[in-house]
This record gives structure tokens, sequence and C-alpha cells, in this order.
């Protein structure tokens, strides 16, 4: 099977790559690059799955040197032409879209780059997907679209009309999008609604890898809404094993026990431990891991955080017969060995 997988770069698109590459799919990876944090890490994770900086050069394809059947592309979403003509040229059967602007609080103060990445480059990806016979689009969504739900565990048949920042609005806009496309047109998509994704190789604006930075540089750890907030901390390698089972299984197959709806081969599902951890948990939990305690700044909460998320995984479990299941002191800690020996 080919497979496009946009943001390869990244966080879960490296992971994810590599999980295909290892069970023997066809892989062609597109991303930017974009220097929204230190793009050393994007070019290391890359290096990981045979792609070195020198060759990743914008819009030529770079043959791995480590999986025979890895191809990169250094490419821009919003490049319509070109990324028809990849489309056109490698026929995929499936696409997995993980590329965009991330971070919540970044969107308050650059709303411009999440409309151009997170709605004109998803539009660019439906409409290839539309015009050159994909099988099935898997795409990455949010637990944020979830906004303030007081409601728990979180479900994906809850009203989710009131997002509290630009980001989750454009996660929220990409499910719209994706279920037109699906309706109208028969796209088989499907939406991953991710819960506070942490493990090896993850972002640095991220809490995992600013707590843990903090703690072993003797630096105040920044603790919001004086820590009372609650996070579904998933694993990314339960994340990954959840979302190549959505990639195996398009909305609507006939397959005994499925609850999908058919009116249109759309779905959404909730990938998170629906285990919801307190942050001083979680903080707990990287000072074990260091052996060393934190020195925190207790601060009110942020604008467009959230205080509590917990994911109703029913759904995972009774489609695709899975639910994560790596706790948070495991997952910290390999998190924590990673950073120790791979710092860029």
């Amino acid at each position: 099977m080919k497979i496009l997988v946009t943001g390869a770069a990244g966080f879960i698109g490296y992971h994810l790559t590599k999980r295909l590459l290892e069970r023997g799919d066809e892989v062609v990876g597109i991303d930017n690059i974009n220097d929204y944090y230190d793009v050393r890490l994007k070019y290391a994770r890359l290096n990981e799955n045979g792609i070195s900086r020198d060759a990743a050069e914008w819009y030529q394809q770079v043959q791995s040197s480590k999986f025979d059947k890895y191809r990169f592309v250094r490419m821009n979403l919003g490049d319509r032409d070109a990324l028809n003509e990849l489309f056109e040229e490698e026929r995929f059967d499936k696409v997995c879209n993980l590329a965009a602007q991330a971070g919540v609080r970044y969107s308050l103060e650059n709303p411009h780059t999440y409309i151009d990445s997170n709605i004109v480059g998803f539009l660019n990806v439906l409409e290839a997907c539309r015009h050159n016979g994909i099988r099935h689009l898997a795409y990455a969504s949010s637990s944020s679209v979830y906004g303030n739900n007081t409601k728990m565990p979180l479900s994906t048949h809850d009203n989710v009309d009131h997002p509290i920042s630009l980001y989750a609005a454009t996660k929220k806009s990409n499910e719209l999008m994706a279920h037109t496309y699906s309706h109208l047109f028969g796209v088989p998509t499907t939406g991953l609604r991710f819960f506070t994704v942490y493990g090896p190789w993850g972002r640095p604006d991220m809490a995992l890898f600013l707590f843990t930075d903090a703690i072993k540089n003797d630096k105040i750890v920044k603790v919001f809404n004086h820590g009372n907030m609650y996070r579904d901390f998933t694993y990314v390698d339960d994340i990954i094993e959840g979302v190549v089972r959505v990639i195996d299984a398009p909305p609507c197959l006939d397959i005994p026990g499925r609850s999908d709806s058919c009116t249109a081969p759309y779905k959404v599902y909730n990938i998170g431990n629906s285990s919801p951890v307190k942050l001083l948990d979680y903080i707990e939990a990287v000072e074990d891991a260091l052996g060393k305690k934190a020195q925190k700044e207790f601060l009110p909460i942020q604008p467009g955080d959230v205080k509590h998320t917990e994911a109703d995984v029913t759904e995972l479990i009774e489609n695709l017969a899975y639910k994560p299941s790596t706790t948070v002191q495991d997952g910290v800690r390999k998190f924590v060995q990673w950073y120790k020996n791979y710092q860029v």
C-alpha cells in the first residue's frame, strides 16, 4: 500500500512514517520544515528515517538511506499545483494528513498562519484526494475542539460549536470540510481527535519538554491555573497504533459490530488514555524520572487553555478493538531517557 504522510518531519508524523515503513508500506512524506520551533529537531527526526538535512531541498524527492520504500519531499500544502502534481504522479492509495500549524497559545498572536496552513492547506489535500481516487484520508483533529465542555468524558457525540482558540476552530473546520467531501464526493475520511500526545521526539513547546528542560537545568517550572488542570496524556506509541488501525479501516466498511453511520463515508474518533492526570502529578512523574525536584511558580490559567480533558474511547474500542494503555509513569520515563540521549 502506498501512503502519503503530510507533516512527516513532525512529532507524530515521524513516528507514523517509521511504523508504516517497518510494516512494509511504501511511504512518501512531505513537510515544509517551518521554524515554529527549532528546525534542528525536525531534521533530526528526518535523519532517523534516512533523510539527510543537505538533501531536503524544496520540491526535490529524496530517497531514504535506511528504507527502500521511503521518499521525502519538502513541500508546502499551500502550493496547490505542486501538491496536485505529486498526487497525479504517485497515485497514492491512502493519505494521512498530520501537517498543520500547531499550538493553542501561538494562535493568539499569529492567526493568519493557522488559516493558511490548517484551512487552505487542508482544502488542497481534500481536493487532491477527491480528484485522485484516494481510498481513505485520515487526518489530525484535536481534543481542543471540545473547548470548555464540562461533561466528562468527552465524546465525539458532544456539541463542539464553542471553540476557545483559533487553533481549535481550524480543527473543527477541518472536520466540517471533511464531512462535506465525504458526503458530496464519496471521499472516505476519518478525523482523529488526539488528546495531549507526549513521548520521545516530542515538540519543545509542549509541557513535558518544557518541564523536563526546566527541572534538569534548575529553571522555574510555570504551573498554570495553580496546578488545577487535568489532561488525558496519551503516549505517542499508543497514538500511532490508533492511527494505523484507523488508516486500515475506512469508514462504512462492512465489518460486523461496527457502529458507523453510513450516510457518508465519514468518521471521527477520540484517541486518548481515558485516564486524566492532574498536572502536578505529571510534574511529579518528571521529577521521579530525573531524580530531581522542580522549582514551581503557580500562575493563572492562560487564554485558550482548558481545565480538564478526558477522552471517551468507546467507539475506538468497539470499532477498532483498541484502547491506549501506557501509564504516565512509563511514558514520562521513556521520554526522559530519550531527552538525556538525543538533545539537538
